[in-house]
C-alpha cells in the first residue's frame, strides 16, 4: 500500500511538472496590439510552422484556448486573439456582427503577416470562421468549427439554452444598463440573441475542407451541425461521444489529436 501510494505521488509530480503555465491572453512576451478596421485588437502568437489562427467564442478570450495552445504551438504558428469588443479587444460601438469578426480575421492575418491560415472556431468562433471561409476564402486553407448555429432561435439552441438567453436578452432589449461593462455584455447578448444569418447557399461557395464537431449534448441543436455538414463540398463530422458544448477542454487530449490528424491530411481526404 505504501508503495502505491508512492507511485500515486510521483505520477502526480509528474503531470504537475509538464501541466502548462503558460499565461495565455496576458503574456507579454507573446502579446501585442494591432491597428485592425478602426480598433486595437490583442493578439499572442506561438510557435513555428504552418499558421493556425483560433477563433474564440461569445464573451471569451484567448485564454479560452488555454489547453489547446500549447500543443498546437510544437508544430504550427499559432495565432490567438481577443476578438472585437471582448477580452482586451475593446470597441465601444453600438453594434456587433458576425461579418465584423470575421473581417477582422482577416486583416488580423494580414497584420501577421500569414497570407493564409488553417482555422479552429469555437461556438460563436465558429460561426466567425464560417463567414471568414465564405468572405475571404484565400485565407482559409482548412477549418475545423465546433458548436456553430447559422441563424438565430429556438431552432438554433436547445430548449433550457434558449431560455436562458431569452432572460438575457430581455434585459439587454430594456436599455438597464448602467456601465460601460453592462453595455458591452447585453452587446454580445445581442449578437447570439439576433444573429446569425447564414444561407445554406452560402455553404456551397466554402471550398476548403471542413471538420464539422459538435458534443453529444451540445448547447447548439444538432440538425444545425448536420445542416453544417450536408452543405459543405468537402466536410467531415465529429459528434464527440459524452460531451457537452465545451468540446475544446471537456476531452482535450483526444481533441487536440482529432484536429491535428485532420489539418494534417491531404486535400479533399
Amino acid at each position: 500500500m505504501q508503495k502505491f501510494i508512492v507511485l500515486l505521488l510521483a505520477v502526480l509530480l509528474l503531470q504537475a511538472c509538464h501541466r502548462d503555465h503558460t499565461p495565455y491572453g496576458d503574456n507579454k512576451t507573446a502579446g501585442r496590439y494591432y491597428r485592425i478596421r478602426g480598433m486595437q485588437m490583442y493578439c499572442e502568437v506561438y510557435g513555428q510552422g504552418r499558421p493556425l489562427l483560433m477563433i474564440h467564442g461569445n464573451g471569451g478570450s484567448i485564454s479560452t484556448f488555454s489547453r489547446n495552445i500549447g500543443y498546437f504551438a510544437q508544430n504550427y504558428r499559432v495565432i490567438v486573439a481577443d476578438s472585437r469588443a471582448q477580452g482586451r479587444s475593446a470597441d465601444t460601438r453600438d453594434s456587433l456582427t458576425f461579418e465584423q469578426m470575421a473581417d477582422d480575421c482577416a486583416d488580423l492575418l494580414d497584420s501577421v503577416h500569414a497570407p493564409r491560415a488553417c482555422v479552429l472556431g469555437w461556438s460563436d468562433g465558429g460561426i466567425t470562421a464560417l463567414l471568414m471561409a465564405i468572405r475571404h476564402p484565400a485565407k482559409v486553407e482548412k477549418m475545423a468549427v465546433s458548436g456553430a448555429n447559422l441563424w438565430p432561435g429556438s431552432t438554433a439552441l436547445v430548449p433550457a439554452g434558449w431560455h436562458d438567453l431569452q432572460k438575457e436578452y430581455a434585459v439587454a432589449k430594456s436599455g438597464a444598463a448602467k456601465t460601460a461593462a453592462q453595455k458591452q455584455h447585453d452587446k454580445l447578448v445581442r449578437l447570439d440573441a439576433e444573429q446569425p444569418h447564414i444561407d445554406l447557399g452560402q455553404l456551397h461557395n466554402i471550398k476548403c475542407p471542413v471538420l464539422v464537431i459538435c458534443g453529444e449534448y451540445d448547447i447548439i441543436r444538432r440538425e444545425h451541425t448536420q445542416l453544417i455538414y450536408n452543405n459543405l463540398l468537402y466536410a467531415n463530422l465529429w459528434v464527440i461521444p459524452r460531451d457537452d458544448h465545451y468540446t475544446i477542454s471537456e476531452h482535450v487530449s483526444a481533441f487536440n489529436q482529432r484536429i491535428d490528424e485532420f489539418f494534417g491530411k491531404r486535400f479533399h481526404e
